[in-house]
C-alpha cells in the first residue's frame, strides 16, 4: 500500500516537472527569438523567425551598428539618460520610502495608518487611469527632464516599497532603537546608523525591483519627457523607423538584446537578495 502511494506521488511529481519544464520553455522562447534575430538579416526576421542565423541569413554584428547609428539622435545619449534616470529614481525611492515606512510603523497613528493604506491602494490603481492628468501636471511643474522625472517615479514606486519596508520594520525590536536613544542618538542618527543597516536585505530587494522597472519603462518617459531632447533606450528603440514607416527589425532586436543583457546579469547576480528581502518584508502578525 505504501509502495503504491510512493509510486503515485513520484508519478505526480514527474508530471508536474514536465509541465513546468514546458511552461519554462514557452516563457524563454521570446527571449531566444530576440537573441537569434539580433544576428539575422532584416529580410529573414519575419520569414524565418526561429531559424538560426547561418549562411545568407547571418548579419553578424551589423544590426548592432545600424541600431546605434540610426537617425540623428545618438544612442550613447539614450544610454546615459536611461542610466541616470534609473539610478536617481531608485535612490530617491529607497531613501524616501524607507524613512516613510519607519515613521509610519513607529508612530502608528490614525493618520499614519491612513497614509499606509493609501500607499497600498495605489498599487492596484492602473497607470492608464492617471497617465494623461500626470503628463499635463508634469509639464506644468517642469518635471519633464531626466533630472526631475525621478520625482514622478517616486510617486508610482512608493506603494510597493513602503509595503515591503513596513513589513520589515515590524520585525526590528524597538528596544534596539530605545538603547540608541538612551546613548544620545536623535531620530536621524537612529534611522541611518541603526535602522538602515538592518534594512539592507529589503533595500537591496526593493532596489533590484525598482531598477528593472525603471530601466525597461517606456510609457512614463514618453509621456513626461520632451522626446525631442531626451530619449531613454526604450524610446530610442521605438524610433528605429525608416521612410514610409518601415522598421529595421534586425536592428530593433539587436538593441532590445543590448538593453536586456544588463538587467539579466544584474538580476542573476542579485536574485538571492530578492528572496531574502521579500521574506524579510513579509507581513508580520
Amino acid at each position: 500500500m505504501n509502495k503504491n502511494k510512493i509510486s503515485s506521488a513520484n508519478g505526480y511529481k514527474t508530471i508536474l516537472s514536465v509541465i513546468l519544464a514546458v511552461v519554462s520553455i514557452i516563457y524563454v522562447l521570446p527571449v531566444l527569438a530576440v537573441v537569434i534575430n539580433s544576428f539575422k538579416q532584416n529580410t529573414f526576421v519575419k520569414t524565418d523567425t526561429f531559424a538560426l542565423p547561418t549562411g545568407e541569413m547571418s548579419a553578424g554584428f551589423s544590426n548592432f551598428v545600424n541600431g546605434m547609428t540610426f537617425g540623428n539622435y545618438p544612442f550613447a545619449s539614450s544610454v546615459l539618460y536611461s542610466v541616470m534616470i534609473t539610478l536617481l529614481s531608485t535612490f530617491l525611492i529607497l531613501l524616501c520610502t524607507s524613512m516613510a515606512a519607519w515613521y509610519i510603523e513607529r508612530v502608528n497613528s490614525l493618520l499614519c495608518k491612513a497614509v499606509y493604506f493609501l500607499c497600498v491602494f495605489s498599487m492596484v490603481v492602473p497607470f492608464q487611469m492617471v497617465m494623461f492628468p500626470l503628463s499635463k501636471t508634469a509639464d506644468k511643474l517642469h518635471l519633464n527632464t531626466p533630472w526631475t522625472i525621478p520625482i514622478v517615479y517616486l510617486g508610482f514606486g512608493a506603494g510597493l516599497a513602503i509595503f515591503m519596508f513596513v513589513g520589515f520594520v515590524k520585525a526590528i525590536p524597538l528596544e534596539v532603537e530605545e538603547a540608541a536613544s538612551i546613548d544620545g542618538c536623535g531620530p536621524v542618527r537612529i534611522f541611518f546608523q541603526v535602522v538602515v543597516p538592518m534594512l539592507k536585505p529589503t533595500m537591496i530587494s526593493v532596489g533590484i525591483l525598482e531598477i528593472m522597472w525603471v530601466w525597461n519603462d517606456y510609457l512614463l518617459p514618453v509621456l513626461v519627457l520632451d522626446i525631442n531632447k531626451y530619449r531613454t533606450i526604450p524610446i530610442h528603440i521605438q524610433y528605429l523607423k525608416g521612410s514610409y514607416g518601415t522598421v529595421d527589425l534586425g536592428a530593433t532586436m539587436a538593441l532590445i538584446l543590448m538593453s536586456i543583457i544588463p538587467v539579466i546579469i544584474f538580476y542573476l547576480c542579485c536574485q538571492k537578495y530578492i528572496i531574502k528581502g521579500v521574506a524579510a518584508g513579509a507581513v508580520k502578525g
